[in-house]
């Protein structure tokens, strides 16, 4: 099937690893070219060196995109390499772990940031040179937990509704130009940070790393796995290709059924 993606460009926050990475390299895999976005240069450069197998253009850029004048800096750099971005994938993210009555305020901003002011920020400096070249797509990353909390994580459950809203109303207000916004909702993905907490979890349970993700794979979803990152990273390709053209302003679930309720 041709996804239609050939020579496109795309910026990728939280791009160096996991998820981003896989998104990354799905893309290049179609002739898309990449700039990746992140915080560890170090990373940055790994993940360019595992994706120089693709002939395709490939920047990095380190920015903490929590940071306004970091994402300033990023799409100023982005403009000069590329005449536009056609893809914004507003992916950097993280978990988090409190209790409300105990989370101070610094950490509420901190993730309201990382979240949601990211993508706003990035998809207003870069929404004028997609009207520019006749559109453009936006894909947030969002989760699960924007419509199902996990009760440890209220402030990531919180900024991540937040995120799906906003995206909901950037789509309407920027279809009008051809630029459509979606927002995707992943379940249980196998990532770094799982397969960290997977270690120390079963550590402390005397299990093996293997025994603890199935066990929370079978307690929460009815296809009883995760889904591997390349899984999840065809759905975004999907997303960014015109096949996918009647898609806007929605919010789409790959979670292995996890979500109990009706979409």
């Amino acid at each position: 099937m041709d996804l239609q993606l050939q020579d496109k460009v795309a910026l990728i926050t939280g791009g160096s690893k996991g998820i981003g990475l896989a998104v990354a390299e799905a893309l290049a895999k179609e002739g898309v070219h990449l700039l990746l976005c992140a915080r560890d240069a170090q990373q940055l450069k790994k993940a360019e060196q595992h994706l120089e197998q693709y002939n395709v253009k490939l920047f990095s850029f380190v920015a903490d995109v929590t940071q306004a004048e970091e994402v300033d800096k990023l799409v100023a750099f982005s403009l000069q390499k590329f005449d536009t971005i056609d893809i914004l994938i507003n992916n950097a993210g993280a978990g988090t772990n409190e209790k409300i009555a105990d989370a101070p305020d610094e950490k509420w901003y901190y993730y309201w940031d990382l979240h949601v002011m990211a993508a706003i920020r990035l998809s207003r400096a870069l929404i004028p040179s997609m009207k520019e070249n006749g559109g453009g797509i936006i894909i947030n990353n969002s989760s699960i937990c924007a419509r199902q909390p996990i009760g440890y994580e209220p402030i990531y459950n919180t900024t991540k509704a937040a995120l799906s809203m906003f995206s909901k109303c950037l789509a309407h207000e920027v279809i009008k130009d051809n630029i459509r916004v979606n927002a995707i909702n992943p379940g249980l993905i196998l990532t770094e940070a799982w397969e960290q907490a997977a270690k120390e979890e079963s550590q402390k349970q005397g299990i093996q790393p293997e025994e603890f993700l199935n066990k929370i794979a079978q307690e929460n979803t009815p296809i009883g796995r995760f889904a591997t990152t390349q899984e999840l990273a065809n759905f975004f390709v999907f997303m960014c290709s015109p096949l996918s053209s009647y898609c806007v302003g929605g919010s789409y679930y790959v979670d292995g059924g996890w979500l109990k309720v009706s979409t």
